[in-house]
């Protein structure tokens, strides 16, 4: 059985402000409808493909499991990291999960946040990775240069085996210029992609040998875990004493039967705006225009508006994106550099590095309209179906309008249904619970005012996705 393996970690701080700590840049339609995780996941619904396993961090876990919900043709495990380890404990997680559904399955790993333009030509070269892998060979995929590049790390190809399969000579380092200038002309060296292929049980006999600590901690992670709804939660006291390491390091650059396979497959790992630049169409001017934007006498920009006009004028080389909260305007060449930004703004505790206005949660999300000292607006949408848990505050008080929808309303002793036009209040430390019965998404103002009105301020009695906190 072949089993995709997509890992959904990272918070992709270079893509900032679209991307936030707790809304990665792996979980945003940053290139078409879907995300990128999602047309990760979609890469195998043309595969006969049975099951498959997603690894993502826990804050992140309500977000992944819609997004597989709304793509994947087939079942998929969705195991959780408590903490993060790299991607070498990651993927032996997914190899002990897949062993548990056959014990001869074959991984396909892949990052979450890449894009590949030619999916007929990537599935072309799964199946050349499938024979490899019948050979015992442990696989990863070199995409062939079509530039020297800086930023990646390069396999140098060593004795041909097959039709298009080599032994690896070694791995390369990021060079200089000239040195990925050189790599061009002599040929042989490929773009290390971060996608690899093995039979579950050879990864982890590969573990075994070259890093056993990573295979320990593993195996009683995955031997203590608990299935939660849709998720599998590891032992986190067993996957935190696990040492954190790269595939790369822990396994590929030790074992002797790692092989690569060059691709050319329109690959990009969307690392930053400069990348994203170079995957979107351009106007007649080299401009990257998406969304509500006007531009004149610009040139070779990337342009992107969300919910207000953007205007460019007279302008070359620039990066600007604006969010409901933050502008960036940047030099096409500085982009790299907004992981500084970032820093920047953790430091100092600002809301901009983790959210954005709109908020997702597991029933819905909500989005800030207005707030000032004492008070808050919050426009609420929450899904067909779902119920919000039975909580209180201490600090606040709520009024909610129903914009749209039915609402059912647990208010202390009280059960009431309010429809669009209605409204109600929730004094300060009453018990309350909202609930979606109708069958449109239900939508509602709310009207925060107390003393502190932090996301924290939120005692849960009951919760139907067992969560604690603002969580």
């Amino acid at each position: 059985m072949l089993i995709p393996v997509v890992l959904s970690g990272g918070s992709g701080t270079r893509l900032w402000p679209l991307s936030r700590k707790m809304h990665p840049k792996q979980l945003l339609p940053l290139l078409d409808d879907n995300s990128l995780l999602q047309n990760t996941l979609a890469r195998f619904n043309s595969i006969e493909i049975e099951h498959g396993i997603v690894v993502c961090n826990e804050d992140y876990r309500f977000m992944v499991a819609e997004q597989v919900r709304q793509i994947c043709s087939y079942d998929t495990s969705i195991i959780l990291e408590p903490v993060g380890r790299n991607t070498a404990p990651a993927i032996a997680l997914a190899a002990f999960r897949a062993m548990q559904v056959d014990d001869d399955a074959k991984l396909i790993v892949l990052p979450a946040d890449h894009d590949i333009r030619d999916v007929e030509a990537f599935v072309e070269a799964v199946g050349l990775g499938e024979t490899a892998c019948d050979n015992g060979d442990i696989v990863t995929f070199g995409v062939v240069p079509g530039h020297p590049e800086t930023g990646f790390g390069y396999i140098k190809a060593g004795e041909q085996l097959a039709d298009s399969v080599y032994r690896i000579d070694s791995f390369v380092e990021k060079p200089d210029l000239a040195t990925a200038e050189n790599y061009l002309e002599q040929g042989g060296y490929y773009w290390n992609s971060g996608m690899f292929m093995f039979r579950a049980s050879a990864y982890l006999d590969a573990l075994k040998q070259y890093s056993p600590e990573i295979l320990a901690a593993c195996e009683a992670a995955i031997e203590q875990s608990e299935v939660d709804m849709d998720f599998i939660r590891v032992e986190k006291d067993a996957f935190e004493s696990s040492p954190s390491d790269s595939i790369d390091y822990a396994v590929m650059e030790k074992a002797e039967n790692t092989v690569v396979i060059p691709v050319d497959i329109g690959w990009s790992d969307v690392g930053s705006f400069s990348a994203l630049y170079d995957i979107n169409e351009k106007d007649d001017d080299g401009n990257a225009i998406i969304g509500d934007v006007i531009s004149q006498d610009a040139t070779n920009c990337y342009l992107r508006a969300n919910d207000k006009l953007l205007v460019g004028l007279g302008i070359d080389n620039l990066v600007v994106v604006d969010t409901d909260d933050a502008l960036l305007v940047a030099r096409k060449d500085k982009v790299q550099d907004i992981k500084l930004i970032v820093d920047q703004l953790s430091q100092s505790d600002r809301e901009e590095a983790l959210l954005h206005k709109k908020v997702c949660r597991p029933w819905g999300c909500y989005q800030g309209i207005d707030a000032a000292d004492g008070f808050q607006v919050k426009r609420i949408t929450v899904k067909q179906g779902a119920v919000l848990s039975l909580q209180m505050h201490h600090h606040r008080a709520e009024h909610w309008v129903i914009v749209n929808g039915t609402a059912k309303i647990t208010r202390g002793d009280e059960e009431f249904t309010l429809y669009q036009n209605e409204s109600t209040y929730i004094p300060l430390g009453m018990t309350h619970r909202l609930e979606n019965i109708g069958k449109i998404p239900l939508e509602l103002i709310e009207v925060q005012t107390g003393n502190y009105l932090g996301e924290d301020d939120i005692v849960r009695f009951d919760d139907v996705y067992g969560r604690s906190g603002d969580k």
